[in-house]
């Protein structure tokens, strides 16, 4: 009850009682955020392992990295938001197939296996290698991360660039179900026509890769820098027009959405339009402003050919501007369908709180957890170094012969 309190709104229309309280709040807006930097970091990765594309070798190990970390903290907005989180494993354990909460359990399993073997194939022989050169308590840490396997031999990594391929190829429609899920709870739920719509499910599919691959660019400039490592302009033109075709297909999605709503007219139409000049009117305007922005730029990066320092700045500049659009769009549609009471002639107010298992801070310390993971995870496994383990590796492979 302390999380329905902490939101207690107030409002002005028709509004029944029970309606007073919003139950879903910062958390909620966390939670497909996260999820859906889930999926683009994996679809970055799977450019280069599944396609070959050759641009994106530099960043494609940072990214499986960087999809895993965030994956393992994907749960906790939801169980931050539980009462009692230790029975959200009720639903896996029994669960009820007429609720789509339910099969969460199933899918994010499922896809954490898959992008766990993939990262162990796609470091395998560093681990190898690590586990041969290492000294101290990691030596004993990266032996059992061997899984008592240190063939290097060409036919073994052979055998493991083939099995991450297959896996970059099953996880690709793990990662889609993942975030259109979340789409498809909201979509489905007939009684918000906020929510209600048959394209939210590829709204926040697509907006969830603009996001993720935007997080990399990001990450890639900034790690990059402090490692003072060279940033390739190739990888990032790459990324850029990744960002750029599916923001594309976003805004358009996006305005279809809009136009339907409108062309439909159902009833509580009206009360929607004073949502929109409302309570929703500053987060639409974020959301908007920053799509725009770095729909322009990007446009006019990927048209001139820009390289060098330039191409970093204003790319990194449109990433930052997309992270805080979908996170708005996040908002907008968690926050703003709640705004819009049930009756659909009257309207809550949504209020903020800082403090609490629920606020602002909690959010954010969420948010940080992935980074502070993706630190560890790349001091144990550098994504960066690829290559850099080939002498050791041809001396364990000429041990072997002999």
């Amino acid at each position: 009850m302390e999380s329905l309190f902490a939101h207690a709104a107030p409002y002005v229309g028709y509004v029944y009682p029970n309606e007073t309280d919003i139950p879903w709040g910062e958390l909620i807006v966390v939670y497909p955020y996260i999820t859906g930097l889930v999926a683009g970091a994996f679809i970055v990765s799977s450019f280069y392992h599944v396609f070959g594309m050759r641009q994106f070798r530099p960043i494609a190990r940072f990214a499986l990295l960087t999809a895993l970390c965030f994956l393992l903290f994907a749960p906790t907005p939801l169980l931050f938001h539980l009462g009692r989180p230790e029975r959200a494993f009720n639903a896996v354990i029994t669960p009820h197939w007429t609720s789509a909460m339910a099969a969460f359990g199933y899918v994010a399993g499922f896809y954490l296996v898959i992008l766990v073997l993939e990262v162990w194939f796609a470091f395998r022989p560093d681990i190898v290698a690590k586990s041969k050169t290492t000294e101290g308590p990691l030596r004993l840490l990266y032996r059992g991360l061997t899984l008592g396997s240190d063939d290097v031999s060409p036919a073994a990594l052979a055998y493991d660039q083939k099995w991450a391929r297959t896996l970059a190829i099953i996880g690709i429609p793990s990662a889609a179900a993942l975030h259109g899920y979340v789409g498809f709870i909201f979509g489905s739920l007939k009684a918000r026509e906020w929510w209600s719509s048959d394209l939210m499910p590829i709204i926040f599919l697509l907006s969830a890769i603009v996001s993720g691959v935007a997080l990399l660019v990001v990450l890639y400039v900034v790690v990059w820098k402090v490692r003072r490592m060279e940033v390739e302009d190739d990888c990032l033109r790459g990324l850029a027009k990744v960002m750029w075709a599916f923001l594309t297909v976003v805004l358009v999605v996006e305005a279809l959405e809009y136009v339907e709503m409108f062309y439909r007219a159902r009833e509580g139409i009206d009360t929607i339009m004073q949502l929109i000049k409302g309570p929703l009117w500053s987060g639409l305007l974020i959301q908007a402003l920053g799509s725009a922005a770095a729909f322009t730029v990007l446009t006019a990066l990927i048209a001139l050919r820009t390289q060098g320092r330039n191409l970093v700045v204003w790319l990194t500049l449109s990433a930052v501007s997309l992270l805080i659009a979908v996170l708005a769009m996040r908002w907008n549609v968690v926050i703003g369908g709640e705004e819009l009471s049930k009756t659909m002639k009257g309207l809550l107010t949504f209020r903020v709180s800082f403090l609490g298992r629920e606020g602002v801070l909690t959010s954010l310390l969420l948010l940080a957890g992935p980074l502070v993971a993706l630190w560890i995870l790349s001091r144990l496994l550098p994504p960066w170094e690829e290559g850099r383990f080939e002498p050791a590796i041809a001396g364990l492979q000429s041990t072997a012969r002999r």
